[in-house]
């Protein structure tokens, strides 16, 4: 990937946060072997492997109890090793508990390597326990209980239809209470149960059921325990107030999309400056600059980094412009990662006059003449009844059943709390078939926010009410409009010109063909009809191992990549 990177100090600013300790990730490695190691040998004895001549020194009923808890411990040992390497003290304290367990099963078993490594593990955690100190949600427990109290009921329900399909080829037919629940709750760890079948394939089929519905109820369970707390946004009333407040005198072109309703906020120590943010799958993700006096900045990333860390979230910021970016890598010693450019128009010197307008000027001439015209006002002034319209078209227009956006986004349409907002309507013969809102950018800006049109509306109408919007804008006490954000511009700009290397043709050749599903090559052509200024717009991640996870996250953030959630088992997902 081709991008710019801003300059990034040796020192770190921040040591005592970014300069973890090593011992967390070690220790979740080794917490995964020696959670494979109780596994395969728990799976090895349900498969009838007999080690050490383990049967022949133990009853069965206790070879068999030992196996299916060496099974169980392995089980979690290995979701658990993930939230150790995250540094969780609610995974700490149950590896402590599953290791000590493990010893001890390893050394009933006559397994003394695996019980040496597990009892190795146990004291390392005992010797680092300090390193675990991220915090949880306690909301998080309760949506494990429900979900392993579901997915139980599921599993015994399902385990129990299966083992009375297979009825005849059970020696005695379908068994009593007492020996069907035995069977179902060794079958779900992988051990045998009391059940003697007369065919070895129903024996293999029923087996492989009941542990796929056993680790199906365990790895969820384990996971929404332990999964990354997604807290539910807290932009109070008061806090959204002062980060209007903020806006007003120091926001950038992004800053009004800051108080969306689906992020927090945090404070600097001298409230002179915020930044907000949203929790998506382990990443604390900032959008654009922060809020305020860059003064205080320093500050708020302070608090960011502080808040980051206390909960074992990766810290990153989307969007920012070069001057935050310069400061957030200053400070932090993280990587700053050119995204694209930020397309913004000089409302007072834009004109359709000049052949590099021509085709927009032809375009927004041939849809005056087939009856459009164009209303442009603030959104205070906008009557009851075209806002319940624009509502339900703005539902009916929309490209997906996702509405996307997140860092350049408000999330909200002709809201009353957003009175100086710039609203853009399209009409044919009366009849609304598009519209545009802008929000506020400080005091002599705007930005657009939202672009919706009828899909049956003629070919330029966005030109002709960004055109409109444009002229209207000097009126309203508007000099500068940032229009589109265009990812990746200047790789596909610079790729197709004359002596481009060959791995800037190989990234824009991808570009153009993910524009196929995205809206890559067509915003930034689109944005380039009205010849803006470029503003750079940054990622800002801590390191390069980092950036997948938090690519994904932006991803997730932005709504262009969903995951099915698991809202049904445990209230959100």
């Amino acid at each position: 990937m081709r991008g710019r990177e801003l300059a990034r100090p040796t020192p770190s600013k921040l040591p005592g946060i970014l300069a973890a300790s090593k011992a967390p990730r070690l220790l979740g490695n080794l917490t995964y072997l020696i959670g494979t190691v109780d596994l395969l040998t728990g799976l090895a004895h349900s498969w009838r492997v007999h080690l050490h001549g383990l049967t022949e020194m133990l009853p069965g009923a206790l070879s068999d109890a030992a196996a299916a808890a060496t099974v169980v411990s392995g089980i979690f040992l290995v979701v658990l090793g993930h939230s150790l390497k995250r540094r969780k003290r609610r995974a700490w304290r149950a590896a402590i508990g599953l290791l000590a367990l493990s010893a001890g099963l390893h050394t009933i078993k006559t397994e003394p390597v695996a019980a040496a490594i597990a009892v190795v593990g146990l004291l390392l955690l005992v010797r680092y326990r300090g390193e675990f100190r991220a915090l949880g949600d306690p909301t998080t427990r309760w949506r494990a209980v429900r979900a392993f109290v579901v997915l139980l009921t599921v599993s015994v329900v399902t385990g129990s239809l299966v083992l009375w399909l297979n009825r005849h080829m059970i020696v005695g037919g379908f068994p009593g209470l007492w020996n069907l629940a035995q069977e179902l709750v060794l079958g779900m760890v992988g051990a045998n149960g009391p059940l003697v079948f007369t065919r070895d394939r129903a024996s293999d089929i029923v087996g492989s059921l009941l542990l796929g519905l056993g680790l199906m109820t365990m790895l969820t369970t384990v996971y929404l325990a332990l999964r990354p707390p997604e807290p539910m946004p807290s932009l109070t009333p008061d806090d959204e107030a002062r980060l209007r407040a903020l806006v007003d005198r120091h926001g950038d072109s992004l800053a009004y999309f800051n108080t969306r309703r689906d992020k927090s906020v945090i404070w600097s120590s001298s409230g002179k400056a915020a930044i907000a943010y949203r929790v998506v799958s382990g990443v604390m993700l900032a959008s654009g600059d922060p809020v305020g006096d860059p003064e205080a900045w320093p500050g708020a990333m302070h608090a960011f980094l502080a808040e980051a860390d206390a909960h074992a979230w990766t810290p990153a910021v989307l969007g920012c412009s070069e001057h935050a970016g310069t400061i957030w890598v200053r400070e932090t010693g993280f990587t700053a990662l050119e995204l694209g450019d930020e397309a913004v128009v000089d409302a007072s010197a834009f004109t359709l006059a000049g052949r590099p307008m021509r085709n927009v000027r032809q375009m927004v001439g041939r849809v005056a003449r087939a009856g459009y015209d164009v209303q442009v006002c603030r959104v205070r002034d906008v009557s009851p009844d075209v806002r319940d319209r624009a509502m339900r078209d703005a539902a009916a227009w929309r490209s997906s059943a996702t509405e996307r956006g997140f860092s350049m986004a408000l999330g909200r349409l002709l809201d009353d709390d957003d009175p100086e907002c710039v609203f853009v309507v399209a009409r044919q013969d009366g009849v609304v078939r598009a519209f545009l809102q802008f929000v506020p950018w400080g005091a002599d800006g705007m930005s657009l926010d939202v672009m919706r049109r009828d899909a049956s509306a003629d070919a330029g109408v966005n030109e002709l009410m960004i055109t409109e919007a444009l002229a209207a804008a000097p009126g309203m006490g508007v000099k500068r409009v940032s229009l589109n954000f265009a990812a990746f511009r200047s790789v596909l700009e610079r790729g197709g010109k004359l002596g481009a290397g060959p791995i800037l043709r190989m990234w824009r050749r991808l570009l153009l063909f993910a524009s196929r599903w995205l809206q890559i090559e067509s915003l930034y052509r689109f944005n380039a009809k009205f010849q803006p200024q470029w503003q750079p717009r940054f990622l800002v991640y801590p390191s390069a191992s980092d950036l997948p996870r938090v690519g994904l996250a932006a991803l997730e953030a932005e709504a262009f990549l969903t995951w099915p959630t698991l809202s049904w088992l445990g209230g959100r997902g």
